[in-house]
Parts: structure tokens; sequence; C-alpha cells
């Protein structure tokens, strides 16, 4: 009697270049883990790659021209390659500088996405791959295991002079609550011990849907950001302990106030990521945000009372058209006020299809970059002095990497604060940790020195 054996084809595999925001990055989890239950395999390089997605970014021209230059290097390296993202929204321009393009796909677009790997590099299942459970929606992540982003909306309401997010991912598309909560939970399960809220407009999310409730472990909860900051902040990690929670991209709406007595009771990160772009009115007024700097201020000293550890990041515009010197000088002397823990700068760059563009009294290039040297420095300076007052106390720190024992045994290890979201803020940098300590561990280490965005420390023996 004679048998035969079939062997499963090999599974056709996907490379990702990932470019641009945390949300985009968000994307490109998503994509990925529809082509992984569909039965394609993830290459780490180009070579291993049957087709390569470029996940793109369009929010400046400068973003432009990286996402051009990965289209490029993946057509160089691999040949076959689709492109998805923010920039897909201009398929003409990409198919001008690289005609052999398979496939443009427009931001967040991803059963377009999914279609196009199929007809370009159909899976190569077997008659029984179906029979197989698949992948949860958690298995595929872009970031270390230990922190996630949650993206809880898409799009955006608001008409900035300087932005074209509108027009690239639409209005704003609230998620269902019970929805977010129940991706947060299995993240929480999988091993994530920091959640990275993240959107267009956090303060707004819920707005489109008139804040409609569902039910969530029995009781019912509003799309809102206070009931979704409580919800998270009531998960529970492996370990039994509260996970972290951060909030970005949070407008100062007047019920932002309601989340900072969370902070206090430690249920949510004490930090918040508040996109204030300037301080001068006049400035506001022309990008079209809420000219409420002095309010700004006041409610600041307020959070400041109610929890004294809340970190505060931003980032600013500087040159745009018809900002004065009078201008920039108010927003130096705003934020020395506002004493900021965190912040970053971008000189104005022209958006095709933004309406600043169209304004009068451009700034001439060699004053942007001297302003934006000069509002580095300043807030360099501030960030170094509120670093220095964290010296000699004791502080929660999340560890990111473990290095190797050097000549002499000693392990060093880089983590970061309440006060520190990953790839953007500082770190905490800590010497003679023990062998035993892995990425995510949450641990308390004693600050023994500061520079301008760092702190240096040593673990407490537990």
């Amino acid at each position: 009697m004679s048998s035969t054996s079939t062997s499963l084809p090999d599974a056709k595999r996907v490379g990702m270049v990932s470019l641009g925001c945390p949300k985009a990055l968000v994307d490109s989890e998503r994509i990925l883990t529809r082509l992984r239950s569909d039965g394609y395999a993830m290459s780490p390089d180009y070579d291993g790659a049957d087709v390569v997605l470029v996940n793109t970014c369009g929010f400046l021209d400068s973003a432009k021209e990286e996402s051009l230059a990965a289209i490029g290097e993946a057509i160089t390296e691999n040949g076959r390659v689709i492109v998805t993202g923010c920039m897909g929204e201009e398929a003409d321009a990409i198919r001008a500088a690289h005609p052999q393009v398979l496939a443009i796909t427009g931001a967040h677009q991803y059963e377009q996405v999914v279609e196009a790997v199929h007809e370009h590099a159909p899976p190569s299942q077997g008659p029984f791959v179906d029979l197989v459970p698949q992948p949860s929606d958690t298995d595929i992540k872009l970031t270390p295991r230990h922190y996630s982003y949650l993206k809880i909306s898409e799009g955006c309401n608001h008409s900035c002079a300087f932005c074209i997010i509108p027009q690239l991912r639409g209005k704003l598309a609230s998620r269902r609550i019970d929805a977010v909560l129940r991706e947060a939970e299995k993240l929480v399960a999988a091993g994530t011990n920091e959640l990275l809220v993240i959107s267009q407009d956090t303060s707004a999310y819920g707005v489109d849907t008139r804040h409609e409730e569902r039910n969530w472990k029995g009781a019912p909860v509003r799309a809102h950001m206070t009931d979704l900051a409580r919800e998270l902040g009531n998960l529970r990690t492996q370990s039994g302990t509260a996970p972290w929670v951060r909030l970005h991209y949070v407008y100062p709406y007047p019920h932002v106030d309601h989340v900072i007595p969370l902070m206090a009771d430690g249920l949510l990160t004490p930090y918040l990521d508040i996109p204030f772009q300037h301080a001068a009115p006049a400035v506001l007024k022309s990008m079209k945000r809420p000219a409420n700097e002095a309010k700004v201020l006041a409610r600041l000293k307020n959070w400041r009372e109610i929890c004294p550890d809340i970190a505060i990041r931003s980032s600013f515009v500087v040159g745009f058209p018809g900002e004065t010197e009078a201008d920039f000088q108010y927003l130096i002397e705003w934020l020395e006020e506002a004493q900021l823990d965190r912040v970053g700068a971008f000189r104005f760059e022209p958006v095709e299809g933004a309406a600043a563009n169209n304004l009068p009294n451009p700034v001439a290039e060699e004053v942007k970059e001297e302003r934006y040297q000069r509002l580095m420095k300043a807030t360099a300076r501030i960030s170094a002095a509120k670093l220095q007052s964290k010296v000699g106390r004791t502080l929660p720190v999340i560890i990111d990497a473990v290095g190797d024992a050097d000549e002499d045994g000693d392990i060093g290890a880089t983590a970061r604060s309440q006060a520190d979201a990953p790839e953007i803020d500082g770190q905490v940098l800590l010497r003679n940790v023990p062998s035993t300590l892995a990425a995510g561990d949450i641990v308390s280490a004693t600050i023994e020195d500061a520079d301008d965005h760092d702190l240096f420390g040593v673990i407490i023996p537990q």
C-alpha cells in the first residue's frame, strides 16, 4: 500500500515600510494583521518579500519627499511596490516620480490595500489552510510588546490654515467605545503595560456620534474622552497593576479639566500632549485656531495644583506667514510663564492645498531658522531646570531596553518616566540594573542627575 504526502505551499511574504505619525503606524499594524489572517507571512527585508507596502506621510512637503524617496528605494531594492497612506491621495505625483508602482491607495483604506496585495501577490493557501484558527487582532505589532498605540478615531473637524489632514483623512469618525475598550483589554492581556491614546483630536472623541452609549462590563459607557479615560484606568496588567495610560493630541476643550483628577487619583498617567501651535493672538487667528492663550495659562496653573506631577508637552510652529518679531517674542514670554515640560518646534512649511499658502507676508527662511533656534534654546533651558528639580526624587519608570554587561559586569538600561512618551520625549538612563530586569518592567528609580532632556538614575532594590 503506497501513500503520498502533500506539503503546504510556502506563504507569500509581505514587506512593510511605515512612515509618518503613530496613527499611520496603527494603520500599518492593521493592514499586516489582516494580511497575516489571509495567509501571508511578514518579511523583515526587501530580498525576502514578494511585495513591499510603503505607508506614506503627506502632511508636509518634506514628508512627501521622504515618502517618494522611500518608494524609490523599495522599487530599487525589490521592484514590486504598493503605496498607501496619506500621500496616496496624490497618486498622479507618485506615478510621475515612480511609474513602476503596482497600486496606490489612500489613508486607512485597508480593504483596498489588501485587495491590491491579493491581486499582485496572490495568497498561496493550500486547500486546508482555512481550517486553521487565524491569529487574533493583536498578533501584529510594530511597536515593542510593552507599549501600544490605541487609535480611537479617524479624521478631524478642524480647519486649521496650515493643515490638510481633513482632506487626507476626512471628518471626525469616532470608533465605538466598546470596540476601543475591547482592543485595549486585549493589548493589556497580551503584555502591554503602557497604552498611548491617539487620534487627530482626542478631546473631540464621540462628538460625531453624539457621545453614544454602549454596554461595557454590564454598564453603559459613553463615547467621551473622560469616560474612556476612566475605563482605561480600570484595566489591569498581567501583574495586577494599572497600565500607564497616556493621552496624546488633546485639544484644551473645557472638559479636559475633568481628566486631571483622574491623573491625581492614579487612573491616568499624569501627562497631556496638547498641540498649542502658537500663543500670539494674531498668529492663532491666522492659523484659525482658538486664541485663548491667557485662559490656558490659568488652566495650567489649576491643573498643577490638582496634580503637581502633571507633565505637559506641546508643539509650536515658527515662521507662520505674518508672524512678526513681536508675535514671536510674545510666544517666548508665554512659554516662560507656561513652563511646559516638553516642547517640539517646526519651521513653517507650505503644504499643497493648505489655506496658509495664500496668506500674505511670508517669513524669510533665515528668519524662521533664527527664531527656531531661539525657541529651542529657551525651551531647553526650561526643560533642564524642570529635570534638575527631579534630582533626588524617586520616580516610577518603565524599562524600554536592557543593555549587555560591560567589562566590570555592570548592566545599564534605558527607561522612561511618566513624563516621557516613547520616541518623542526624554529618557531615564539607569546604571547597575539587575540582570533579571526586562523591557516593560515598571520599577522605582532614584534620580541622581539630569541634563537638558534626560534623567540619570539607579533602581531601588526590591
